[in-house]
């Protein structure tokens, strides 16, 4: 099996993990509360396990590129978009239907990556991931009646389109972080995903941070004082993050994140072991798809 397939399953559990907490906390946070966490309280994570690579494992640090700032400040901004988009889908639907309606990201990943990168997709993966997506679809109808005007409110509605367009942002990112880390030479793939990482989240929050000082003061008071809770969402955030640096350093874009869809395998398990909500049999049926579909890419990929 290949490395990025195991990094990319754990970093899907831990990205579910993240969201999970910061559904939990949009309970004491706004939006952008919420989203700031996970950047704010995630650079020292990722500033310890650069620090770890470098002075534990003698990872060379690479030398800064413009690609790495212009790359990873872009990467950056898509990120907090699709985050905040993300967390706003929590206000619609359920935890599993919010959030598989930003699963289309695989197939938008894929078009930022032919685009940007001129990466390619095999056509068994290209098949893989449209049965990805056929599941993503078949779970966020499962709870709409079977009438033409609910089928249509559902795909094409406000929470739908902001869901695209998370998926749209996140997928932006990924191929953005993907240029980035790919710029540094001179060290080992651990450290080039750490370096973009670290400069990455350090940018997210900085620029949080102004805006919440000049805009939104009470939220940015409000995430200081749930730091305990906050410190967790910004561990496994940037657990999550670090697997998915690392694997989109080594793996195209496109099949990284078409593996990921794993994620909402683990986002049932959590929204009926932990938050207790009911899923249907389409829903099931939809996990079944997807699961199928990451099957297909592990062994296409």
């Amino acid at each position: 099996m290949e490395l990025w397939i195991p990094i990319t399953i754990a970093a899907a559990f831990c990205q579910n993990v993240r969201t999970a907490m910061q559904k939990h906390l949009k309970g004491r946070l706004g939006n952008t509360g919420a989203t700031f966490v996970r950047f704010g309280y995630g650079m020292p994570f990722a500033l310890l396990y650069a620090a770890v690579l470098h002075f534990v494992f003698k990872n060379p640090i690479p030398d800064p590129t413009v690609t790495l700032i212009v790359a990873g400040a872009l990467g950056g901004l898509a990120q907090i978009i699709a985050t905040f988009l993300l967390i706003y889908l929590f206000s619609f639907r359920n935890f599993a239907v919010g959030t598989a309606y930003s699963k289309t990201e695989p197939i938008q990943a894929a078009l930022f990556g032919l685009v940007v990168l001129g990466e390619r997709v095999s056509l068994p993966a290209a098949l893989c991931i449209m049965v990805g997506i056929a599941g993503v679809i078949t779970i966020s109808l499962a709870r709409v009646p079977l009438t033409l005007p609910a089928i249509r409110s559902s795909l094409f509605g406000r929470p739908a389109l902001i869901g695209l367009a998370s998926a749209a942002f996140f997928g932006a990112s990924a191929v953005a972080y993907r240029t980035a880390s790919l710029s540094l030479e001179g060290t080992t793939v651990a450290m080039q995903a750490a370096t973009a990482l670290v400069y990455a989240t350090m940018f997210q929050t900085l620029v949080m941070s102004l805006w919440m000082t000049l805009r939104e003061p009470a939220e940015l008071r409000a995430s200081i004082r749930a730091w305990r809770a906050a410190l967790w969402v910004g561990a496994s955030g940037v657990a999550g993050s670090i697997g998915w640096f690392t694997a989109m350093t080594l793996q195209n874009v496109a099949y990284v994140r078409a593996l990921a869809q794993i994620e909402l395998v683990f986002t049932f398990l959590a929204s009926w072991l932990v938050f207790k909500e009911v899923i249907t049999r389409s829903e099931i049926s939809g996990c079944l798809l997807i699961v199928g579909a990451v099957v297909g890419i592990i062994l296409t990929g």
